[in-house]
């Protein structure tokens, strides 16, 4: 069973020029292997775990006293936790949870395969971003989420479609790293910076070593931030605490032409021109328009 809450619906993959093929789309990633059950105490067997877990009688609709925020999220605490501090939107959390449509299928259970999945939570279907922050490490709670804040009412990819309810235990919260500082000259390139016959400007932050470069076949691991010239940042591998990797041919052209000047363990500030980014009139929703500005770090390539 896949994990249906690994299939991202907010593009923030793609706004990062990650993983994206040249029409923006992603794909989710695959569920990793469940771990071996531990023993039973006095007993080598593994534990046999439930193929599938029965729908709470409230499947079907919020009761009356469940808690209702106004995006159209309920929930309700099932088991009071013992921590104090909410999870924040970029933080990562690690949780167990089941999840049922409407009419009581169970659709996912990191319960059924007994491993908890961890994942940021900026990172899932909206009324996972929003539900989770209500709660604290060691809570219970029942989640009812409308299909806006879900897959929708006509979902790709298999995912379940409608209103969906989960039993969600946060087991965990890791804060996010803190997002780095916008940059001094994000407005426009310095005078100091190279410019490349396509409009692409770029410093230098760090050296790198070696002298090999990237072409444009290769596969690199990155950490990179993103900013809009006006200093707001839409996007941030460092944030989520984890490089991305992606094929060098397949991000916006200010990438791909970027990147293969560099060398590994280098960072260079990048100043990308609209039309070597999303344009100035994206038509993808939500991706930044215009000039962006990205600090890109090296990490590997192959």
């Amino acid at each position: 069973m896949q994990k249906w809450i690994f299939v991202v619906s907010l593009d923030l993959l793609c706004l990062g020029a990650i993983a994206c093929d040249k029409s923006g789309s992603t794909s989710a990633p695959s569920a990793p292997e469940a771990s071996v059950p531990l023993a039973i105490a006095s007993s080598s067997a593994p534990a046999a775990m439930p193929s599938t877990i029965p729908a709470p009688p409230d499947v079907a609709g919020a009761p009356a006293d469940a808690a209702k925020t106004s995006s159209g999220l309920a929930s309700k605490v099932l088991t009071a936790g013992t921590g104090k501090n909410h999870p924040g939107p970029s933080d990562t959390v690690k949780v167990h949870y089941t999840g049922w449509t409407k009419d009581g299928a169970m659709f996912d259970s990191s319960v059924t395969r007994g491993e908890p999945i961890q994942f940021p939570l900026n990172g899932v279907i909206p009324g996972w971003t929003e539900g989770l922050q209500l709660m604290v490490a060691g809570e219970k709670r029942r989640l009812w989420i409308p299909a806006a804040l879900a897959y929708g009412d006509h979902p790709h990819q298999g995912a379940p479609a409608g209103n969906l309810v989960f039993d969600v235990e946060l087991l965990d919260i890791t804060p996010a790293p803190k997002p780095p500082s916008v940059p001094e000259d994000v407005r426009a390139a310095p005078a100091t910076a190279k410019k490349t016959a396509s409009g692409l400007a770029f410093r230098v932050l760090t050296p790198g070593a070696g002298t090999v470069h990237p072409t444009a076949a290769s596969n690199v691991v990155v950490q990179y931030s993103g900013w809009t010239t006006d200093g707001k940042m839409f996007d941030s591998s460092v944030v989520r605490g984890q490089p991305a990797r992606f094929g060098l041919a397949n991000v916006i052209k200010g990438w791909t032409e970027g990147v293969q000047l560099m060398t590994k363990g280098e960072k260079a500030r990048f100043w990308i021109p609209g039309a070597l980014a999303y344009g100035d009139k994206p038509t993808r929703p939500g991706a930044p328009s215009g000039m962006l500005v990205f600090d890109i770090e090296l990490v590997d390539f192959q």
